[in-house]
């Protein structure tokens, strides 16, 4: 098949590693694929040098941007119309909100007037969703009225949790029967594999963390609504109870410099560490020098971070938002009410003092999800759906 797929930009993300390994793999299986792109602009860094000597091409369009600018995504949409009118593609296949809409709008306006693309199948991967209830009520209502417009353009939807297809399902985005879940594939070996003693002294060294320090670490940009906050307030409690315990952040964003200054003056400088931005090798090495994941996101999709630190065999405290609940449970973790430190307190406070309970629920969660997250399996499910549409 030939086989476009299209994304707003090519940052350290979730959704871009996704779309990334689905594009390898299909490539792979002898696929003809072009990926869409726009520029990765931001401090979350990017993932264009995971696109080289790969068998898929890539098109890189500087106009199309997350932002909302109606001359640049005017301009991106013709540029997108134009390439799809030039490819003729089977499948067209976007991700994210921006080049989702403008993707979705570019290849169904094709298809109403080319005899050539009427055959094109449309579909739409949901990685999360643009409204929640942290954000404006009327922002909210805008999101969700252009989401159900892309929505009639579309064939089908493959959502990375279940959890979005029931949000996306209650706000009458699309119908039931055009979903499916394909929980978003991890590339597996550099996680599974474990670090050795000498590389896990080296990189706690480089931090300043002890041997025998209990890491409780968390992987997400430091930016709004990823929870930073309530775990530097847990780490208040608990810092004067473990003087064992150390809390690692790994990740950038524009508020980065604000929780610097809170933990220093907190006080909490020598138990609150920073990495900053690593790239994607040493995030499996971030985790095996770790103890503990903890994920205090108010909104995703499903966080990446889950599985991957249970493939590591790390145990994972969450807040129960969206699809964390369809990896954490008793048995891998522990799933807490959002916002709630008290909860989140009393969560880690089991976990650090327990390391054999953190072992077990480390293991549990590792048998859990190394199949479901393994790349042939998301996109044995993919292809399937694209078999199935380009068949009728």
């Amino acid at each position: 098949m030939k086989i476009v797929h299209i994304i707003t930009r090519l940052i350290l993300g979730g959704a871009q590693e996704n779309t990334l390994i689905t594009c390898k793999l299909l490539a792979q299986r002898g696929h003809d694929v072009t990926l869409i792109t726009g520029p990765a602009i931001g401090p979350e860094g990017e993932l264009f040098n995971q696109t080289r000597d790969q068998k898929y091409h890539v098109i890189l369009f500087h106009k199309m941007i997350r932002a909302i600018c109606p001359l640049y995504d005017t301009i991106s949409y013709y540029q997108i119309k134009r390439l799809l009118k030039q490819l003729r593609p089977d499948i067209v296949h976007t991700h994210s909100a921006k080049a989702g809409i403008l993707g979705r709008f570019a290849a169904h306006s094709l298809r109403s007037k080319h005899d050539a693309l009427r055959n094109t199948r449309i579909v739409h991967t949901i990685h999360g969703l643009a409204f929640h209830p942290y954000q404006n009520h009327l922002l909210n209502k805008f999101y969700i009225a252009v989401e159900k417009a892309a929505a009639k353009r579309t064939d089908f939807f493959i959502s990375v949790a279940d959890a979005m297809t029931d949000q996306a399902t209650a706000v009458g985005i699309g119908r039931p029967e055009q979903f499916t879940t394909a929980y978003s594939a991890i590339e597996e070996d550099d996680f599974l594999q474990p670090i050795s003693k000498e590389l896990k002294r080296t990189f706690r060294q480089k931090y300043g963390i002890a041997e025998d320090a209990v890491v409780l670490v968390t992987i997400a940009r430091l930016f709004m609504l990823k929870g930073h906050d309530y775990i530097i307030e847990s780490a208040k409690t608990l810092s004067q109870r473990y003087k064992n315990a150390v809390w690692l952040f790994v990740g950038d964003g524009n508020l980065s410099q604000h929780y610097k200054e809170q933990v220093h003056q907190l006080g909490l400088s020598e138990k609150i560490k920073f990495t900053g931005l690593l790239p994607p090798r040493q995030i499996p090495v971030a985790i095996n020098s770790s103890d503990i994941l903890v994920h205090c996101s108010l909104r995703e999709g499903l966080a990446r971070t889950l599985p991957q630190a249970m493939l590591c065999a790390k145990p994972a405290v969450s807040f129960d938002v969206d699809g964390a609940r369809e990896v954490v449970n008793e048995n891998t973790g522990r799933l807490i009410q959002p916002q709630n430190i008290e909860q989140l307190t009393a969560a880690c406070e089991e976990l650090i003092a327990d390391k054999d309970l953190r072992d077990k629920l480390g293991r549990a969660g590792r048998d859990s999800v190394k199949q479901k997250f393994a790349p042939e399996t998301m996109v044995d499910t993919i292809e399937a759906v694209y078999k199935k549409l380009t068949a009728n």
